[in-house]
């Protein structure tokens, strides 16, 4: 089970939300450069960051802080969050993503996917649908689909798709454990790979969702729960780490 750290990114600092609630938001650092060496440092073997302003206004306003984080790591990168073109899929790819997770255009312009499949790898793309109650949600979370979350899952595997990321948002940011029958459900009926978000609170959390595996579930995202130290020795690593990763000659000596 291969455990993604997130980093959500609104008005150009590290955040996080509850149930995707803009009007709920914890800053946690300044730089969002700073967690991703952190997380780095923590043995992450990837990173997975959401542009939260282009989500909701679906301009790729914080693409500069995402480049200098591509830059100076060694781990592929994963980024969502108001990619609604195959311009801005291609500059993100150029950039050195690893891969770009298809939000809203999913629902909203279908069309787009079927054009990104014809001019990269499935490796490279990937659909994020967050889910609640089994319905889609899409713009910042603001709107419902008409459809549930399974349908389009399947539709997007007839265009190609190989992978979902898969969002409880009933269970997002609540610290209260994730969705293990919701994304169980979805990935019965929908048959591919999948990265589950939202909810994951702690190592007891995990183990239930390694049991999801022989349906698809390879994958998590975990972000409050990594932000609030709930995992063992996490505390400890976390405070060292910020302190070397907020020295001012820390990314000078990183790189001689």
């Amino acid at each position: 089970m291969l455990i993604i750290p997130a980093i959500d990114i609104k008005d150009g600092k590290c955040v996080r939300l509850t149930r995707g609630d803009f009007s709920q938001q914890k800053i946690y650092l300044d730089n969002p450069l700073d967690m991703a060496i952190i997380w780095r440092k923590q043995n992450a073997k990837m990173l997975h960051i959401v542009d939260l302003d282009a989500a909701l206004t679906g301009e790729m306003v914080n693409f500069d802080i995402v480049a200098k984080i591509v830059a100076e790591l060694d781990i592929p990168v994963q980024i969502g969050g108001g990619i609604r073109s195959l311009e801005a899929v291609k500059r993100y790819l150029d950039m050195g993503v690893g891969r770009v997770v298809i939000g809203s255009a999913a629902v909203t312009d279908p069309a787009l996917v079927g054009e990104l499949m014809k001019h990269w790898p499935a490796s490279k793309i990937v659909v994020g649908i967050d889910a609640e109650n089994g319905v889609p949600k899409i713009k910042g979370w603001t709107e419902s689909s008409d459809m549930q979350d399974y349908e389009l899952a399947l539709r997007m595997k007839d265009m190609g798709i190989e992978r979902v990321v898969y969002t409880d948002i009933s269970r997002d940011g609540m610290m209260q454990g994730f969705g293990y029958e919701s994304t169980k459900r979805f990935a019965e009926k929908a048959g591919l790979k999948v990265t589950a978000s939202g909810g994951v609170t702690n190592s007891e959390d995990l183990q239930r969702l390694a049991s999801l595996r022989p349906y698809g579930v390879d994958s998590v995202i975990i972000g409050k729960a990594f932000y609030e130290c709930n995992f063992p020795c996490q505390e400890l690593w976390y405070n060292f780490e910020k302190g070397i990763c907020l020295d001012k000659n820390y990314s000078t000596a990183r790189r001689k």
